[in-house]
């Protein structure tokens, strides 16, 4: 009886055996699992791809845009002897635009507002769908501008910034043009370019005269509309040997 007693205690003490696992249930967690990782690998690349967009690709552009100015300014300081007085275009760039407002420094102006223009930390002024009139002309028109606003440079991510009255001033060789902000229209279709007319009648202008348009995209962070700045020139300085800034840069 000792004997049947103490058998039955071992195979009572005994661990019992693990029941036995669905199938579906462990390939579902598999699943769960496998999707997880995903969007953790897929969070880090997109996290990645932010700071590529918004940072480094402004340092790659400010590199850029500091090179080719560089060679207008030594273009200016040793000009060809096929250049004069109020020569404009050259290859890398045609002026520099200074925003106070904006607090982006100053910005090389080219030609085009291409994308691959764009994209090397510069504002362009438009030739196409209508072409800017450019100040160095001295005829009536519109001086029409165009620069990123997130990434690449971002020249005209503080546009906001900018109020009425506020100055806006363009640098050649020769001279600088001063202009004053005299209306904003802060968002209208992409699709508009009735704001870059030579006399924009969308701000108010029936007459021709010398205005300067600063357009970037909006909201941050897309490109669904269009931001728009018009500025109209007050006067005209000349670059003297020490080459003194205007009073409104000072």
């Amino acid at each position: 009886m000792a004997a049947t007693t103490d058998d039955t205690q071992e195979e009572t003490d005994a661990p019992a055996a693990p029941p036995a696992r669905r199938r579906g249930t462990g390939r579902i967690a598999a699943a769960v699992s496998v999707f997880g990782e995903l969007l953790i690998t897929a969070g880090l690349v997109l996290g990645l791809f932010v700071v590529y967009s918004l940072w480094w690709t402004n340092v790659i552009a400010d590199r850029a845009a500091d090179k080719q100015g560089d060679k207008v300014r030594d273009a200016w300081a040793h000009p060809a002897k096929d250049t004069g007085p109020g020569a404009l275009d050259t290859k890398n760039g045609i002026g520099f635009l200074h925003v106070p407002a904006m607090k982006n420094g100053e910005v090389l102006v080219e030609k085009g507002t291409s994308t691959e223009v764009l994209n090397d930390g510069v504002a362009g002024y438009y030739t196409d769908p209508v072409k800017a009139a450019l100040p160095t002309t001295g005829k009536k028109g519109n001086f029409t501008l165009a620069a990123h606003r997130d990434g690449h440079g971002a020249k005209f991510h503080n546009i906001d910034k900018l109020k009425v009255g506020d100055p806006i001033v363009f640098e050649t060789k020769d001279k600088w043009y001063v202009y004053k902000v005299y209306d904003i229209l802060d968002e209208t279709s992409k699709y508009n370019v009735k704001v870059i007319s030579q006399i924009p009648k969308e701000s108010g202008k029936k007459k021709a005269g010398h205005y300067i348009t600063l357009t970037t995209c909006t909201p941050v962070y897309t490109s669904r509309y269009r931001y728009v700045v018009w500025g109209e020139l007050v006067r005209v300085d000349k670059v003297d040997s020490k080459r003194t800034l205007p009073k409104e840069l000072r």
